[in-house]
């Protein structure tokens, strides 16, 4: 042993020694016991008092030899009985034991239950109370991709109904240049009446008592980010539609749309307070529930809407809840949505470089943002995340072209048209929007992104459709990754022949190449083009061949 280490044990046993004399000192415990000094020899009665004593000693020994085997024989009697009673019956649960299991039991019907809300089958049947307990149904459409939130199966269910009236609400309409939004508000207002709405983004009241001392304190200016605009226009005409009614009941309007169109937050506008569950994140809404907003106008909020999965691959990344559910990755959400964007649009948005696949962008984007992993790696998964919130939450700014109306849809006839317009004033809600139009302070068109819209989504809303059913977007991928492969196995047979080629070089030449082969770096090969470029030159180094 070493003299440090040595010197360091005695040092660390001193202190211990002195904290123990230092605990004992207040604790007012001596170290060191009194010494008996026995018996004097000057005292009188010394062999009495010596013999007293060692008869006392003995007595003492005696009963703790008696105590001793009696708390023998109590031990031996417990075993016993203890293995009598054991065959017999289990002894009672503790209340303790009881509380965990009862706990237990709770948490397993929680998670059922959420498991069970979030299902596709619960949110079906949901969405279909909502439609069959409404008069009235608001069809909730994002203003970047109006097409692309319309659900003809949903429309067809509800103009079947003969009471029951739809109208078409606009959200989101700061993200979208005026004029573009001006030709969709007449695209759509042929077909069925609609508002221009602007929800409020800084509701925070939850009671009725918090949002008039709100409105007592603070004046309310138009100009503001978080000011919302079609309140009063659509509050109007639902309360003259519920004048109109023949029975004294309140006017119930069901508010119905695909995830993250906005209808959790029309509701809470049209209230003023946060009566709703609303955020950046989809499928929010779980089941239905009704507010009321007025005497006479009492609307309900319904879970979105099921797209099938039918749909194309950039359909589902922005209408479904695949990616929450985890039944689609968002890697894969992300590279559909990719195809049908302009490339140059998403490199001045996002601020990055010139990218060939969906993964070198999501690798450039997670560095931007600092999305990173452990050893300095980018984390693409959060960067999909966030990118797909981005495009679904009120935040990035892009818009669709208006088609050119040849006909109306297959499931809209002109009666239908006409029956949805009966009871509305048509020229009342056209000058609300005008107005409205006019105040608001929309982004301009260089600043935004152009999608490329491909109609209208289907949906499910039977539970009877619903159906474990592969996305088509899996299956054309499947299909490009078959075509990808057949184009790699030709590229392998042309590099067989130039290898053949090159072995008829002379010596000087493979030597020259040697040098430059240990200078050179390696070439990055296209994987995944998003743009129309023709590379037949490029091969797959990430495929593998037998």
């Amino acid at each position: 042993m070493s003299c440090a280490k040595r010197y360091k044990i005695q040092k660390k046993v001193r202190e211990h020694h002195k904290k123990l004399r230092k605990e004992a000192k207040k604790s007012g415990i001596k170290r060191k016991s009194k010494k008996d000094i026995g018996v004097p020899n000057s005292a009188p009665f010394k062999e009495e008092v010596l013999r007293e004593a060692e008869q006392k000693k003995q007595e003492l020994e005696e009963l703790k030899e008696k105590n001793k085997l009696a708390k023998q024989k109590e031990r031996a009697e417990k075993r016993k009985k203890g293995k009598e009673t054991a065959g017999a019956e289990e002894e009672p649960k503790t209340k303790k034991a009881k509380k965990e299991e009862k706990v237990k039991a709770q948490r397993e019907a929680r998670a059922a239950v959420a498991k069970g809300k979030s299902s596709n089958v619960f949110r079906c049947s949901e969405l279909k109370k909502v439609v069959e307990a409404s008069d009235v149904i608001l069809e909730v459409l994002d203003a970047r991709d109006p097409m692309g939130c319309r659900c003809p199966q949903l429309e067809e269910a509800v103009l079947k109904h003969e009471g029951k009236k739809m109208l078409f609400v606009l959200t989101k309409i700061d993200l979208v240049p005026k004029v573009i939004l001006e030709k969709w508000l007449a695209y759509l207002q042929a077909e069925c009446p609609t508002f221009v709405f602007k929800s409020s983004t800084h509701i925070q009241d939850r009671t009725v008592l918090e949002k008039k001392q709100r409105a007592a304190n603070v004046n309310a200016d138009p100009r503001k980010v978080g000011a919302s605009f079609g309140c009063d226009s659509l509050m109007q005409t639902l309360t003259d539609l519920a004048s109109k009614q023949d029975s004294e009941s309140m006017l119930k309007v069901g508010v119905v749309g695909f995830p993250s169109v906005g209808k959790s937050s029309v509701i809470n506008t049209m209230k003023g307070i946060r009566a709703c569950h609303a955020g950046v994140y989809r499928g929010l809404t779980k089941c239905m529930q009704e507010v009321h907003i007025s005497k006479q106008v009492k609307m309900m909020d319904s879970p979105a809407i099921v797209a099938a999965p039918s749909n194309s691959g950039d359909k589902l990344a922005l209408r479904s809840l695949l990616v929450e559910d985890k039944e689609l990755n968002p890697l894969e959400a992300v590279k559909s949505l990719l195809y049908s964007v302009n490339q140059q649009h998403i490199m001045l948005q996002y601020n990055v470089p010139n990218y060939r696949n969906s993964l070198e962008f999501l690798t450039c984007f997670a560095k931007k943002r600092g999305f990173l992993q452990k050893g300095a790696l980018p984390n693409t998964e959060q960067a999909a995340t966030t990118f797909l919130n981005d495009w679904t939450g009120a935040k990035l700014n892009y818009y669709c072209k208006v088609p050119d109306r040849k006909c109306l849809p297959p499931h809209l006839t002109e009666a239908m048209v006409t029956k949805m317009q009966t009871g509305v004033n048509l020229d009342k809600i056209e000058m609300a929007n005008e107005q409205i139009l006019k105040r608001l302070r929309a982004t301009s068109l260089p600043n935004c992104i152009t999608l490329n819209s491909k109609g209208m989504t289907d949906g499910l809303l039977n539970v009877s459709e619903i159906s474990a059913e592969k996305p088509a977007a899996v299956e054309e991928e499947d299909e490009e990754d078959i075509t990808d492969q057949t184009e790699d196995i030709e590229e392998i047979e042309d590099l067989e022949e130039a290898e053949t080629l090159a072995q008829t070089q002379t010596s000087k030449q493979k030597s020259a190449r040697k040098q430059i082969k240990g200078k050179a770096k390696p070439a990055a090969v296209n994987v995944d083009l998003l743009t129309t470029q023709n590379d037949d030159d490029a091969y797959d180094f990430n495929t593998d061949f037998v």
